[in-house]
């Protein structure tokens, strides 16, 4: 019985225009999902939730703590990931410091339920972020040091993440109403889940 010959499918390798183009969207969703979390009182996880707890704690800018908490990141990024890793997300952090710092003169949420908040911004982040890792970009100084960690030392990048965003919950409880941290860790969950069932392996080819 003769076998039928399926053409294996080359990844189409991305254009810096594609890079480009997924660096600024990716980014205004990542902020706009972030400035609905910070209207509405929530925080997430990682980086952005610790810039958040100092955020509500001394009121620095959001946007200023974001992007300095990231700089440590960039070394073990370059080291482990590579230069061209390292260049995409130092400016996708970037841009998404400058689309949160820009967000409260240009946005405004009259009416906006944290719950409403937590799903729809989770969701956009979700987004965002997706299109970042598709183009080998990231906005997460924790995701970095995770894949370090494993790639160096074996510890899982997964239980790393995990570990952060647990100490992240447990410090906001110290201060943020327990209402305002459910939201938040169902704003968390959402953007994982949407993350686990789209970033896979296979399911893209772009290169």
């Amino acid at each position: 019985m003769a076998t039928t010959h399926v053409p294996t499918q080359v990844p189409l390798r991305h254009s810096w225009f594609d890079d480009l183009h997924a660096l600024l969207a990716g980014s205004l969703f990542v902020a706009l999902g972030l400035a609905m979390f910070a209207h509405a009182g929530l925080l997430t996880g990682g980086v952005a939730g610790v810039a958040f707890l100092l955020w509500y704690a001394t009121g620095w800018p959001l946007s200023a703590c974001f992007f300095a908490l990231n700089l440590p990141f960039y070394w073990l990024a370059w080291r482990g990931l590579g230069a061209a890793f390292t260049l995409k997300s130092f400016v996708a952090v970037a841009l998404v410091s400058l689309w949160t710092a820009l967000a409260p003169g240009v946005l405004r949420f009259d009416l906006l339920n944290p719950w409403v908040a937590s799903v729809l911004g989770g969701f956009l982040i979700g987004f965002g972020l997706l299109a970042l890792l598709r183009h080998h970009a990231s906005v997460g100084g924790v995701n970095i040091l995770a894949q370090w960690l494993q790639q160096t030392r074996g510890i899982r990048a997964g239980h790393v993440q995990m570990g952060v965003d647990v100490a992240v919950v447990i410090a906001a409880l110290v201060t943020l109403a327990p209402e305002k941290v459910l939201q938040s860790v169902a704003g968390a969950v959402i953007i994982g889940a949407f993350l686990a069932l789209n970033h896979r392996p296979g399911r893209y080819l772009g290169a």
